[in-house]
């Protein structure tokens, strides 16, 4: 089972958040019908997404990480709860890279003429929005420099999935560690030192390591730290109500025009690609509930 384990060093200068996440990168290639490099892609997108997203704290905060590089994937998206409940979809699921010193090319199925945008819905009138250029298109990298720009918060920021022969995930997950505000030149050394020696995380996670072991590899050198244990999966809430919802949103013209001209509406729900037809009877309910 997917999970994360969140921590915090004892004197709160640093946080940290590993994952593994194997299932959810699968399910994700499941449904999707996605190639290698875009399952690893969309892979490291989802795990950044729920190890972002276990940080909020409203029951209804929402967070949305876009990556568009310009390359052949096209636009890769992911939304994620603070239950660490994530959902995503790219533009070409099929697309592929050629393989970069023998591994998969993900900054060449992303591109890295774009950007990284994270959106934080926070239920207040307006979300807030950070951007930044991309790095290097590998996401982790790009993410790192995210946090750094746009957040202020130097960090580092491992994501991995790993592949087997059948196109499957063997592996996947992920971790962050942050200096807080307040962190001093010693304690930004240690961090340092700690990415310099740091394995890909596919090898970690492959190798057996746990999101407990890389919590502890990461912030044993600061000492004690505190942990919380989340849940992650990939799980999406569409619903035939929230169809509806987005049908009255067209309005009274658009919604008469499909009535007149299709007699029903087929929608299918882009994060999961469950199908929702709405007949014509309710349809026309509908147009009337619209004052």
């Amino acid at each position: 089972m997917d999970y994360i384990q969140r921590a915090l060093s004892g004197d709160g200068m640093v946080r940290a958040a590993a994952a593994i996440t194997t299932d959810m990168a699968e399910k994700a290639r499941e449904i999707h019908g996605l190639s290698k490099t875009v399952t690893a892609a969309m892979g490291r997108t989802l795990t950044l997404s729920a190890l972002m997203g276990c940080q909020m704290k409203g029951d209804s905060d929402s967070l949305t990480v876009m990556i568009d590089g310009g390359g052949p994937a096209g636009r890769i998206t992911a939304v994620a709860n603070s239950e660490a409940e994530v959902k995503g979809y790219v533009t070409n699921p099929e697309a592929e890279a050629e393989p970069k010193n023998g591994k998969l090319n993900v900054g060449g199925v992303v591109g890295t003429d774009g950007f990284l945008t994270v959106i934080r819905d926070f239920g207040l009138k307006e979300p807030y929005v950070g951007k930044v250029r991309l790095v290097s298109g590998e996401i982790g990298d790009d993410a790192a420099a995210y946090f750094a720009q746009s957040e202020q918060v130097p960090s580092i920021v491992a994501l991995g999935v790993l592949m087997n022969r059948d196109c499957t995930v063997k592996a996947a997950g992920g971790l962050i560690v942050q200096a807080m505000p307040g962190a001093d030149n010693e304690c930004i050394e240690k961090l340092e030192k700690f990415v310099a020696e740091l394995p890909p995380v596919t090898t970690l996670i492959s190798g057996g390591a746990t999101p407990e072991d890389m919590i502890n590899a990461a912030l044993s050198p600061f000492g004690s730290y505190t942990m919380q244990r989340f849940e992650t999966s990939y799980k999406c809430d569409c619903s035939k109500e929230r169809i509806e919802r987005a049908l009255i949103s067209l309005g009274k013209d658009e919604l008469s025009d499909i009535i007149k001209e299709q007699g029903k509406a087929e929608m299918t729900c882009r994060f999961c690609n469950k199908k929702y037809t709405v007949d014509k009877e309710r349809l026309t309910e509908l147009l009337k509930s619209i004052s």
